[in-house]
Protein backbone atom coordinates (compact mmCIF):
# COMPACT_ATOMS: atom_id res chain seq x y z
CA UNK A 1 0.00 0.00 0.00
CA UNK A 2 1.28 3.49 -0.91
CA UNK A 3 1.36 5.90 1.99
CA UNK A 4 2.64 8.99 0.16
CA UNK A 5 1.53 10.18 -3.29
CA UNK A 6 4.32 10.15 -5.85
CA UNK A 7 3.10 13.35 -7.51
CA UNK A 8 2.64 16.94 -6.35
CA UNK A 9 -1.12 16.85 -5.77
CA UNK A 10 -0.80 17.32 -2.02
CA UNK A 11 0.31 20.83 -1.13
CA UNK A 12 1.71 21.99 2.19
CA UNK A 13 0.05 25.41 1.78
CA UNK A 14 -3.13 26.47 -0.02
CA UNK A 15 -2.94 27.69 -3.60
CA UNK A 16 -2.54 31.46 -3.63
CA UNK A 17 -3.94 33.01 -6.78
CA UNK A 18 -3.06 36.41 -8.21
CA UNK A 19 -5.63 38.06 -10.45
CA UNK A 20 -4.67 41.12 -12.47
CA UNK A 21 -7.29 43.47 -13.80
CA UNK A 22 -9.01 46.82 -13.64
CA UNK A 23 -11.90 47.88 -11.42
CA UNK A 24 -14.47 50.62 -11.92
CA UNK A 25 -16.19 52.48 -9.09
CA UNK A 26 -18.51 54.45 -11.39
CA UNK A 27 -19.75 53.75 -14.88
CA UNK A 28 -17.77 56.62 -16.43
CA UNK A 29 -14.61 56.26 -14.34
CA UNK A 30 -11.22 55.59 -15.86
CA UNK A 31 -10.71 52.53 -13.70
CA UNK A 32 -8.10 51.42 -11.20
CA UNK A 33 -5.40 48.85 -11.91
CA UNK A 34 -5.71 45.96 -9.44
CA UNK A 35 -3.82 42.92 -8.21
CA UNK A 36 -5.94 40.57 -6.11
CA UNK A 37 -4.35 37.83 -4.01
CA UNK A 38 -6.42 35.09 -2.39
CA UNK A 39 -6.41 31.42 -1.46
CA UNK A 40 -8.83 29.19 -3.36
CA UNK A 41 -9.11 25.54 -4.39
CA UNK A 42 -9.44 26.38 -8.11
CA UNK A 43 -9.46 29.29 -10.53
CA UNK A 44 -13.27 29.47 -10.86
CA UNK A 45 -13.64 29.88 -7.11
CA UNK A 46 -10.82 32.44 -7.08
CA UNK A 47 -12.56 34.57 -9.71
CA UNK A 48 -15.92 34.36 -7.91
CA UNK A 49 -14.40 35.33 -4.56
CA UNK A 50 -12.41 38.17 -6.14
CA UNK A 51 -15.53 39.61 -7.80
CA UNK A 52 -17.46 39.37 -4.51
CA UNK A 53 -14.66 41.19 -2.67
CA UNK A 54 -14.52 43.92 -5.32
CA UNK A 55 -18.28 44.39 -5.04
CA UNK A 56 -17.98 44.73 -1.26
CA UNK A 57 -15.30 47.41 -1.80
CA UNK A 58 -17.67 49.47 -3.98
CA UNK A 59 -16.58 48.44 -7.46
CA UNK A 60 -19.52 48.14 -9.86
CA UNK A 61 -17.57 46.49 -12.68
CA UNK A 62 -14.24 44.75 -13.24
CA UNK A 63 -12.18 43.55 -16.18
CA UNK A 64 -10.05 40.62 -15.02
CA UNK A 65 -7.22 40.09 -17.49
CA UNK A 66 -4.93 37.42 -16.02
CA UNK A 67 -5.00 34.75 -13.34
CA UNK A 68 -2.17 32.63 -12.04
CA UNK A 69 -0.88 30.75 -9.01
CA UNK A 70 2.03 32.17 -7.05
CA UNK A 71 4.74 29.55 -6.68
CA UNK A 72 6.92 31.58 -4.30
CA UNK A 73 6.20 34.03 -1.51
CA UNK A 74 6.76 37.61 -2.70
CA UNK A 75 9.40 39.58 -0.83
CA UNK A 76 8.52 43.11 -1.93
CA UNK A 77 5.62 45.19 -0.66
CA UNK A 78 2.71 45.49 -1.17
CA UNK A 79 2.56 41.92 -2.47
CA UNK A 80 4.36 40.39 0.54
CA UNK A 81 1.75 41.52 3.05
CA UNK A 82 -1.09 40.75 0.61
CA UNK A 83 0.29 37.21 0.30
CA UNK A 84 0.26 36.83 4.10
CA UNK A 85 -3.31 38.10 4.15
CA UNK A 86 -4.27 35.52 1.53
CA UNK A 87 -2.67 32.77 3.63
CA UNK A 88 -4.86 33.96 6.52
CA UNK A 89 -7.99 33.61 4.38
CA UNK A 90 -8.39 37.23 3.32
CA UNK A 91 -8.95 38.54 -0.19
CA UNK A 92 -6.20 41.12 -0.58
CA UNK A 93 -6.83 43.89 -3.11
CA UNK A 94 -3.88 46.03 -4.19
CA UNK A 95 -4.85 49.24 -5.97
CA UNK A 96 -2.45 51.10 -8.28
CA UNK A 97 -2.81 54.76 -9.22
Amino acid sequence: MISQPDNDNSREQPMIFIIIGKGYVTKDSEGVELHILLAAPDDDTAVREALNALSEEGFIEADLDQIGVLTEEPVEEPHASAYQGALDGEVSIIRFG
